[in-house]
């Protein structure tokens, strides 16, 4: 099979979107008798990188299409491996773009009047809790007459810590919270952003300067380093665990309640989950003096610069924006991105709280657009790691990644 009547996709290893991609396709090419046939490979995060970017793929046209995530752009968009879609859109505009979809979903991609991707997969940040045992009502007056307060989804993350500890029975095989402190470049850096800004924090100062060095920060680091070590809470082997792996033990019975992204909420309403029907999600705590915040990732569709099949990849990316395939996705495991599918009636009925990403991402905010963010990601990877493994006091750590990031411009 040669490169000249293929299209080829790189899609971020996860079944729902290899699904979901081969069956848009079928439909695609069903539907406009396109000629050419689909080779797809599935990446995990550290190869597709590799192969987009430091292999230069998309510049090359190894791909013609690509799973790019959010993070990513600003690097992408600056070494030109991007196809700009706009002049694909002036000729042939894809139905009801932006309207159709939140802004939060159509920011990123855009730079000026250039557009770099459509969106695919969503799902912010959200506080996914078990449902059937917080509306136990043995639950619910133990916990009343334990803490005063009555049972909820937590306002605050002091509230958080207590619900945790509360649920926390590993005699049972359940724990009370889990994180994803995997070393990865990503879990422990959203993790800190977000309770960073959940305490009124900033990453950077107005002119795009980092600041890492203030109260805000320190209270979110000594907060999130003693959440997880806490083994009232939480169980051993976090730094091991990844999103992935929380929300699949979530959606095994494991776990009371977690932060975590909207989609593992999602995989636990399909038809042989063990936790179907007993799931439901809020928004995330927030910190003093400060109000909810989620951080929204999500992943865009691309077409590569050197695609030898450009016209023919924007008309899929074209036919994957509609409401039938943003709905077919969503019924696949993926997130679908478009307010149609958010409130659709089949698809509240498999996942009942479906409709609520409208008012999650209310509280969502990206991390900035900057081809120097990498560098950041970097540095606050690396504190995160240095709270988790050592006693080393937050300020210190804070003060040091401070001077690390002192020539960061966001």
């Amino acid at each position: 099979m040669s490169q000249a009547d293929t299209l080829r996709i790189a899609i971020r290893a996860f079944g729902p979107f290899e699904r979901a991609i081969e069956r848009q396709y079928a439909s695609f090419q069903a539907a406009t008798g396109c000629p050419l046939l689909l080779e797809w490979q599935a990446l995990d995060l550290g190869p597709l990188y590799a192969t987009l970017f430091t292999d230069e793929g998309l510049k090359h046209g190894d791909w013609d299409i690509a799973f790019v995530v959010t993070d990513w752009l600003a690097e992408a968009i600056d070494a030109d491996a991007l196809a700009d879609l706009t002049p694909h859109m002036k000729a042939q505009p894809i139905a009801e773009y932006p309207q159709a979809w939140a802004p939060a979903l159509t920011r990123m991609q855009q730079v000026g009047d250039a557009v770099y991707g459509v969106p695919y997969h969503d799902g912010p940040q959200c506080c996914i809790y078990r449902r059937d045992l917080f509306e136990d009502p043995t639950e619910q007056a133990t916990f009343l007459a334990r803490y005063s307060y009555p049972l909820a989804p937590p306002r605050t993350w002091d509230e958080f810590v207590d619900i945790a500890r509360f649920f926390n029975r590993p005699e049972q095989g359940l724990a009370g919270t889990m994180f994803a402190a995997f070393p990865d470049g990503h879990n422990t850096v959203y993790d800190f952003c977000l309770q960073l800004w959940s305490r009124g924090g900033e990453l950077t100062d107005t002119s795009g300067a980092v600041q890492l060095d203030t109260p805000e920060a320190a209270a979110a680091l000594d907060f999130y380093r003693q959440i997880v070590s806490d083994r009232t809470a939480t169980p051993d082997g976090q730094q091991e665990i990844d999103s992935v792996q929380s929300g699949a033990r979530f959606a095994e019975g494991g776990v009371a309640m977690m932060v975590n992204w909207f989609g593992f909420a999602a995989v636990c309403e399909q038809p042989d989950s063990p936790t179907k029907g007993r799931v439901a999600v809020a928004p995330l705590p927030a910190g003093e003096n400060g109000q909810s915040a989620a951080l929204s990732v999500y992943w865009l569709l691309i077409i590569g610069a050197g695609s030898r099949h450009s016209d023919a990849a924007y008309q899929f990316l074209r036919y994957v924006c509609s409401a039938e395939m943003d709905k077919l996705a969503t019924l696949e495991g993926a997130i679908g991105c478009r307010r149609s599918t958010w409130d659709d009636a089949e698809v509240n009925t498999v996942i009942p709280f479906y409709h609520t990403l409208a008012e999650l991402h209310q509280h969502t905010r990206e991390l900035p657009r900057s081809r120097e963010l990498p560098r950041l990601i970097h540095v606050i990877d690396h504190m995160v790691r240095q709270a988790l493994e050592t006693n080393t006091p937050s300020a210190t750590l804070l003060r040091e990644a401070q001077r690390e990031a002192a020539t960061i411009q966001l």
